[in-house]
């Protein structure tokens, strides 16, 4: 009876209060269903508002596992998210890229076209890797490393590396979270101290590695990037590295870079030289 009340499918009759009669099941299921629907709507309503809070809190935790920073420090929770902000901090580099890679390059490896290394290489950007040694015993990771030689990437190897370790520009170094789990995710570190013993460790390593190449196999009929031929264009045509830099929107430093690295390639001890070097070849 009380719960035929609290549904109101019992109600006080209108000549006496104090008596009940039952409610039509027409009637009173009707205006049930309609009260459920209400309820239900409102539910509806908050789930959704939930869901939004939610949506939100979720983004400040991956904001905070992705981009927590304090002062020079980035701390990049699981491998997926360090390695969006590796590739994201690959676009943004300018002049050059050290790695050391302890991880063994396995059959599995993308081909160089697909490779997140191809982009560093066409835009000039200055390359050395530390590979292990053991590398060599794979077919397709000898390739891929030979490839990345061909197109001016400088490429070592060794017996032991301590960890995985990333510098861009001389500025950034990026770490992993644990060496002994590379799915933890990485650290990226910008302070000025912390970079130069990164840059000590790759240095150190980099004059005891054995050259996987001879530096004179580099091909000289290895196309020239985008950069490099525009470069080579515009120096024909008389410009000043000021106006190269300032026609291609790069920094002076990296167009004086561009041309030295042409200058090596072509072993063009002059301007002049390199214009007849690079005329041979077909390049202006």
């Amino acid at each position: 009876m009380a719960r035929l009340r609290k549904l109101e499918l019992l109600v006080p009759t209108w000549t006496n209060p104090e008596a009940e009669h039952a409610v039509h099941p027409r009637v009173g299921l009707t205006s049930l269903a309609e009260r459920r629907r209400t309820e239900l709507t409102k539910m509806l309503g908050e789930l959704k508002e939930a869901e939004a809070s939610a949506d939100v809190v979720a983004e400040q935790y991956n904001e905070l596992l992705t981009a927590r920073s304090s002062g020079d420090v980035e701390i990049l929770k699981g491998r997926a998210n360090a390695s969006r902000r590796i590739e994201e901090l690959g676009l943004k580099a300018r002049e050059t890229f050290w790695g050391l890679v302890p991880t063994h390059i396995d059959d599995t490896i993308q081909p160089m076209e697909r490779s997140p290394d191809l982009p560093l290489l066409e835009r000039g950007l200055r390359m050395r890797t530390i590979y292990l040694q053991s590398m060599t015993a794979s077919k397709q990771a000898l390739e891929y490393a030979s490839a990345m030689h061909r197109l001016g990437g400088e490429v070592r190897a060794t017996p032991t590396l301590p960890m995985r370790l990333l510098i861009f520009d001389q500025e950034i170094a990026i770490m992993p979270m644990d060496p002994e789990n590379p799915t933890a995710g990485a650290v990226i570190h910008r302070s000025p101290a912390v970079v130069a013993v990164a840059l000590s460790l790759f240095d150190s390593y980099w004059a005891r590695a054995t050259e996987l190449f001879d530096p004179d196999d580099r091909a000289d009929d290895t196309p020239l990037t985008p950069h490099e031929a525009e470069v080579l264009r515009l120096l024909a045509g008389g410009a000043k590295d000021e106006q190269v830099a300032r026609l291609l929107g790069i920094s002076l430093r990296t167009a004086r870079r561009i041309t030295a690295n042409l200058s090596e390639r072509l072993d063009a001890a002059s301007r002049f030289e390199l214009g007849v070097a690079a005329a041979k070849r077909g390049w202006v």
